[in-house]
């Protein structure tokens, strides 16, 4: 790799970390071609880029972003072959790991960077399919405002069958 595509790799790199909130290290090393061809196909389907890397890039693409951002703290999973998933949302790698890993033993969770927060190891891949998306979350919430709107016009609702029943008998009494 010349100097200039080393850069360029590196811009790359860079635009990818500052625009994607979630992504995953991961080791696809010792599946084939075409099993590597199909988990690209899988990552694909799900919005799920799978991008092959030099960790060197990497790093150097790191340290050029805001040091806040916690990057710092992958350096040590950079090491050995690395592929990169790169996700809208926080647990659709983990899911797709998971679901590829019934028929083979990779790719194997190095680390996963979670909106500045950093899950370790491959016994992590569990707990990363649990997450929620923006959108479950969201969907929860409403959910929750919801139930108590519910409540109160069902009170209202069954408090003017109250008020017509009190009206009857009412009505019976008097007459």
């Amino acid at each position: 790799m010349t100097r200039t595509e080393k850069q360029q790799a590196i811009k790359v790199l860079k635009r990818k970390f500052k625009r994607n909130s979630f992504f995953y290290l991961t080791d696809s090393s010792k599946l084939t071609v075409g099993e590597v061809n199909n988990l690209r196909a899988k990552c694909y389907e799900q919005g799920v880029e799978l991008k092959v890397v030099k960790n060197t890039l990497a790093i150097k693409a790191m340290q050029a972003l805001a040091k806040d951002r916690g990057y710092d703290k992958l350096y040590d999973a950079l090491q050995g072959p690395t592929a990169i998933m790169f996700s809208e949302n926080a647990s659709t790698p983990a899911r797709i790991i998971k679901e590829f890993r019934k028929d083979h033993e990779r790719p194997i969770l190095k680390a996963a960077y979670i909106d500045s927060d950093v899950y370790y190891g491959d016994d992590q891949v569990e707990v990363l399919t649990t997450l929620k998306t923006k959108e479950e979350i969201l969907g929860e919430i409403i959910s929750l405002l919801e139930s108590p709107m519910q409540s109160v016009l069902s009170a209202i609702d069954g408090g003017s069958t109250i008020a017509s029943l009190l009206t009857a008998l009412e009505d019976r009494g008097g007459a």
